[in-house]
């Protein structure tokens, strides 16, 4: 078995290469979804500008966490924050993340959306299924396929510390 490797520079991307896979997603999307999930924190900003295209109001968080490396891959993961079961129960749900990496969150997300009672179905901004855990399985929708470390303009740095940085530069 062949493992992959990362490429040696991340891909940068900008807002603009946002609304593109944004405008590819969008029509693939099957709705009419009674709520929107999005798993933090990479999920918060592709979640909002798709739940304000399809005009989805009701809007819900997961945040997952999983063990540190040592304590193995397939781990059980810790729920930090997830909607109740009866806010879930009987409702087609759409679950947003920006990537599928290993594809761990968001099948947890959906394997606890579904023991809640509800449907769901996962959108992501990029599938990497080099790297993905589960074999066979995908993201029920994707704007792009990549092997890429993708860096979101949203995870550039921020903050205090990069504020005090560029102020500092103009003094």
């Amino acid at each position: 078995m062949t493992i992959p490797t990362m490429p040696s520079a991340p891909e940068f991307l900008n807002w603009q290469d946002v609304d593109k896979l944004i405008d590819y997603l969008l029509p693939q999307l099957r709705g009419p979804y009674d709520a929107l999930l999005m798993v933090t924190r990479g999920g918060i900003v592709p979640g909002g500008l798709i739940a304000e295209a399809l005009d989805i109001t009701y809007i819900l968080t997961a945040a997952v966490q999983f063990p540190e490396a040592g304590q193995g891959r397939m781990a059980w993961p810790t729920f930090l924050q997830f909607p109740e079961d009866r806010l879930l129960r009987d409702k087609h749900i759409l679950i947003m993340d920006d990537i599928w990496a290993n594809g761990r969150t968001i099948t947890t997300v959906k394997g606890r959306v579904q023991a809640a009672g509800g449907k769901s179905e996962a959108a992501v901004l990029h599938f990497k299924p080099g790297s993905s855990l589960f074999r066979g399985a995908a993201p029920d929708y994707y704007a792009a396929v990549t092997d890429r470390f993708i860096v979101y303009p949203w995870e550039v740095q921020r903050g205090p510390d990069r504020l005090d940085s560029r102020v500092e530069q103009f003094n």
